[in-house]
């Protein structure tokens, strides 16, 4: 590959919470639909374990990922947790039904749920923990604020949003400090621009969610293709790499069970792309 522009490899939440830039995301070591454990919790735990000794730093789940299953899961694997390593865990949502997710963000549920993973994680603290969405029913000051209770109370380090437009951001940011937007975000959805532009000025983690939607089979005559093709790479391991050039606040988590699709993902962190390359990948 051609020289090009090194990116950073760490990103600091909240001024004391560094991580590394390329996290992952844990929703896939569920069972069907995202519904109870794993078929094979054997091989979850292993692909968790894999992805920390892959560099991985940060993990994210939440409340409803398996209906708790995922955070038992990730401590049964992981704790006692390796130095440095950050579980954030999410809470805000339900789920009635396999396939089935509701926003639930009364801060009296909030509050419970948070309880709950502190137990499922073994933590006495959350490093980060973040409102998985907004409840229109109920006032975002009120939703914000359970958690700022709970951060005062010292369960929670720091508090992180999901989903959410600029105007949420700073309602929230009134409340509460927000070290963490977590909003989805990849090559071909770019819909969160604006609010990735505002963290980035801001100095607010955006941590992207399904970075590689999209990207496995773009068309062969496809900027992401042509990129690929001369940097010797996959074309998802090509999208990590954009995200990762795209801003220093951004942090992807692409997540999976497959431990071959896991240690492609990691390597993503080494691909180094040129100014020609970035503006191709940046008008695809």
């Amino acid at each position: 590959m051609r020289p090009g522009r090194a990116v950073g490899t760490h990103i600091t939440l909240g001024g004391d919470l560094t991580v590394g830039r390329l996290g992952f995301g844990a929703l896939r070591l569920t069972g069907p639909h995202h519904w109870g454990p794993p078929t094979r919790p054997d091989k979850a735990a292993e692909v968790a374990r894999c992805a920390v000794e892959l560099g991985a730093t940060f993990i994210d789940t939440a409340d409803v990922y398996g209906l708790g299953a995922n955070e038992e899961l990730l401590a049964s694997a992981l704790h006692p947790y390796a130095p440095g390593l950050v579980v954030s865990t999410k809470a805000g949502e339900v789920r009635p039904g396999p396939h089935q997710w509701r926003v639930l963000g009364r801060p009296d549920y909030l509050r419970q749920q948070a309880e709950l993973s502190l137990r499922r994680l073994r933590l006495e603290r959350i490093e980060l923990f973040q409102l998985h969405r907004v409840d229109p029913q109920v006032p975002l000051e009120d939703q914000v604020g359970a958690l700022k209770q709970l951060q005062d109370e010292g369960k929670i380090r720091h508090i992180g949003l999901s989903e959410v437009t600029v105007e949420q951001i700073e309602q929230a940011r009134g409340v509460a400090r927000v070290v963490s937007v977590q909003n989805k975000y990849n090559l071909y959805d770019r819909r969160y621009e604006k609010e990735l532009d505002h963290c980035e000025r801001e100095g607010i983690a955006f941590i992207a969610w399904k970075p590689l939607a999209g990207t496995a089979r773009p068309a062969p005559d496809s900027a992401l293709a042509r990129v690929a093709a001369q940097a010797g790479a996959t074309t998802t391991q090509v999208a990590l790499a954009w995200l990762l050039h795209r801003s220093p606040v951004l942090l992807p988590i692409p997540g999976t069970a497959s431990l071959s699709h896991l240690r492609a993902n990691m390597a993503s962190a080494d691909i180094t792309l040129d100014d020609e390359q970035l503006t191709l990948l940046d008008g695809e």
